[in-house]
């Protein structure tokens, strides 16, 4: 396998349109899993949760590693482009391997869980496909301040991700389904932290690489769960009374 000049900005392009038709699509209904689910939807075609999880997320981190061993020589040049395909993988290996056995959430509809499947395959060919194969950064490029602001913002979102993922844990005892109002950290603001977190991060992933692929993943992201961070603040004022009517739904201070 080779690099084909072509083929990354046709990809890259078809990520951010379909980044588009998900945000049509979702900005004013949500997608039905979790709390916006139907309540008289009937529980049929789904998975438990944390299987659904582990299936929907392995090809983010199995697809990258499967198309690095297909290179010949089966390693990466510079330094710094080993670093971009390293938070690449730690990000879904954690998403694999680690969040999916603790998550408390409902079952997870199988339609969903095919689309999301789909996604990551995609996403985790032309993310790893560009990085191994047609990637090209000078030997300094880790000192350079694209990749170090964007490490920061990357390691930054990731913290904040993954801190929030830990607060929601918390808000239930094993076996409760109900939701509360989340509490602490950066919840004290939004009610779509970990979804903030989330972007951020890819975001800083994006300014780390300076790469079409990497921003079309990082405005996917945004379209995806921004809509999904709005539905949830929404949901929390209608379904709480006491909701703390400061907090934004995504952006601190601001939306």
């Amino acid at each position: 396998m080779h690099c084909l000049p072509g083929l990354v900005p046709a990809l890259s392009s078809l990520l951010g349109a379909l980044a588009l038709l998900q945000l049509s699509l979702y900005l004013r209904v949500p997608s039905r899993y979790g709390k916006h689910e139907e309540r008289l939807c009937r529980p049929r075609g789904r998975l438990p949760a944390r299987c659904a999880w582990f299936v929907q997320e392995l090809p983010s981190f199995l697809v990258p590693a499967l198309l690095l061993a297909l290179r010949s020589p089966p390693r990466l040049e510079p330094l710094g482009c080993r670093l971009l395909c390293c938070l690449f993988c730690w990000h879904y290996f954690y998403r694999t391997f680690i969040y999916p056995f603790f998550t408390r959430g409902r079952p997870f509809p199988l339609q969903l869980l095919f689309f999301g499947t789909l996604f990551c395959i995609y996403n985790g060919f032309l993310q790893g496909y560009y990085l191994i194969y047609c990637a090209e950064y000078p030997n300094d490029w880790c000192t350079d301040i694209r990749f170090t602001s964007g490490l920061l913002l990357f390691l930054l979102g990731m913290g904040i991700n993954i801190h929030s993922d830990l607060l929601l844990r918390q808000l239930r005892k094993p076996g409760e389904v109900t939701y509360k109002i989340p509490q602490g950290g950066l919840f004290t603001y939004v009610s779509g932290a970990n979804y903030f977190g989330e972007i951020v991060e890819w975001f800083g992933f994006a300014i780390a690489t300076w790469s079409l692929p990497a921003f079309a993943f990082a405005f996917f992201t945004l379209c995806c769960i921004g809509p999904r961070a709005y539905h949830h603040h929404r949901y929390y004022l209608k379904t709480f009374t006491d909701y703390p009517k400061s907090r934004k739904a995504l952006i601190p201070f601001v939306f």
